[in-house]
């Protein structure tokens, strides 16, 4: 059992498309959420247990990427990552994280020279990160907007072409 959620922390799950028409069942049933009575899982054998609440939000979260064909990697929060995996998670250069990591901007432990980073403050930084890029985006175009500049090429590249 521990060899299988080893590859499940680093392997994509993925449906095959023989599972599409039961997918499609378990996103409709999702979708309708519990209503009176909490959902069931059947076993193969007929017994049955109720669906805790987390269990359910995971299953409604992940069906819809499998029925479009994406891969889904299950990360425990606590995980640690080295700073390349952590670099490759936000898209950064490894160098450009360490000079984050030195900065502060991003909690970390060390093991002996190593650096780990907890995926949560890795994921929490990506969403502090990504709601600043939104932020700058959104103002730039509305100083496109207020100088007039707001789709400008198009209509240039339009003219030209």
């Amino acid at each position: 059992m521990a060899s299988t959620v080893a590859v499940r922390e680093r392997e994509p799950i993925t449906a095959e498309v023989s599972d599409t028409l039961s997918l499609v069942k378990m996103q409709e049933i999702l979708e309708a959420g519990p209503k009176t009575q909490r959902p069931r899982l059947v076993g193969p054998n007929g017994e049955e247990t109720e669906l805790p609440e987390p269990v359910f939000e995971i299953l409604r979260g992940v069906v819809p990427y499998l029925l479009r064909g994406d891969g889904v990697v299950f990360v425990p929060y606590q995980k640690l990552l080295t700073t390349l995996e952590a670099a490759n998670l936000l898209g950064f250069s490894r160098q450009y994280l360490v000079r984050l990591l030195d900065r502060g901007e991003i909690p970390y432990t060390k093991t002996g020279t190593h650096r780990r980073l907890r995926f949560g403050d890795v994921m929490e930084y990506k969403g502090r990160h990504d709601r600043e890029v939104d932020k700058g985006l959104s103002a730039l175009t509305q100083l496109s907007q207020e100088y007039g500049l707001y789709g400008v090429a198009r209509k240039q590249s339009e003219s030209n072409g």
